[in-house]
């Protein structure tokens, strides 16, 4: 699943080795700290998983199909890891997203199943196997870790995760349809999503504004398909848009909290529908890009969508 990735430099993301202690991150050997995107596959591609403190964002494919596993893949495994979620829809509700993620799978050999008591401490295996006597003496060591303490995990698309899981998890959620905020005239249809992202970091403390006796966290945030008509922005209606800049310049401000605070977002967006040239300055709104190969069967990329992906990291 893991699909051609463009990287530009991360030294800003630089952690110090005190961060590693987060739950379900780790540091890289450039000392940056990362969490797992969902997709071992994406997170080799990614160099080692994604930074905290960065942005991710996905071009979907013409039918939403694997942009949308992506974010479901990288919201699963915030709850595995036991992560806060922020997660933004103008199309399905939040909550229908959150009912509908898959199950992890776990180890069953060190990893009790939900409502099952743990085995007692005396316990041995029903059939132990024999080993040669040189190393039966030797200390026994667990090569395989707890799931729990992994970094990144897999799942089955089969299975809905368990309503437990989710019970554990603290969800942050907007929906476009219920929100009544005014727009600014620079981030249009975006203002009320920054404002509420903005609030959600300061008062859950990720900004580092926190007393010192709450436990640290990572916030991960799922923007889906911005962009669309159904936020509200016109540029895959027309090719002069009223909001021409509204999603650059979210993209960009998204981009500066995101790196003043535990959290790391990933954001899709529909390029094949954009009609308007986008042209960025640099740096650029987004630290990595992902493009999903298109569909043979669904014709090519469109031009716009073309210079969408060229110009988003072009330097």
């Amino acid at each position: 699943m893991a699909a051609p990735v463009q990287t530009q430099a991360c030294s800003s993301f630089r952690r110090s080795a005190g961060r590693a202690q987060l739950r379900g991150t780790r540091t890289t050997g450039r000392a940056l700290l990362t969490t797992s995107s969902g997709v071992t596959g994406l997170d080799r591609a990614l160099g080692g998983g994604l930074a905290v403190g960065s942005l991710l964002l996905i071009e979907e494919d013409q039918t939403d199909s694997y942009s949308r596993l992506l974010l479901q893949y990288f919201l699963a495994e915030g709850v595995v890891c036991g992560h806060q979620l922020y997660l933004a829809s103008a199309r399905d509700h939040p909550d229908d997203i959150i009912q509908n993620l898959p199950l992890p799978i776990l180890d069953d050999d060190v990893t009790p199943k939900l409502g099952e008591p743990l085995p007692p401490a005396d316990a041995q295996p029903p059939d132990p196997m024999k080993i040669a006597w040189r190393y039966q003496n030797f200390p026994k060591v667990q090569t395989e870790p707890a799931s729990s303490f992994r970094f990144g995990h897999y799942y089955d698309l089969s299975k809905r995760m368990d309503p437990q899981l989710l019970q554990a998890t603290q969800f942050h959620t907007f929906y476009l349809p219920e929100e009544t905020e005014e727009r600014s005239s620079s981030l249009g249809p975006y203002s009320g999503l920054l404002q509420s992202i903005q609030t959600v970091i300061r008062i859950e403390g990720f900004d580092g504004s926190s007393s010192q006796g709450k436990v640290r966290n990572v916030l991960r945030l799922g923007l889906h398909s911005l962009g669309s008509a159904l936020w509200g922005d016109d540029v895959c209606l027309s090719e002069s848009p009223a909001h021409s800049h509204a999603l650059t310049t979210f993209l960009y401000a998204l981009r500066a909290l995101l790196r003043s605070s535990l959290s790391v977002a990933v954001v899709t967006v529909p390029a094949h529908l954009i009609q308007f040239p986008f042209t960025f300055r640099s740096p650029a709104p987004a630290d990595l890009l992902t493009p999903i190969p298109p569909d043979p069967q669904e014709g090519p990329i469109n031009t716009a969508s073309s210079l969408f992906l060229s110009e988003l990291l072009d330097k």
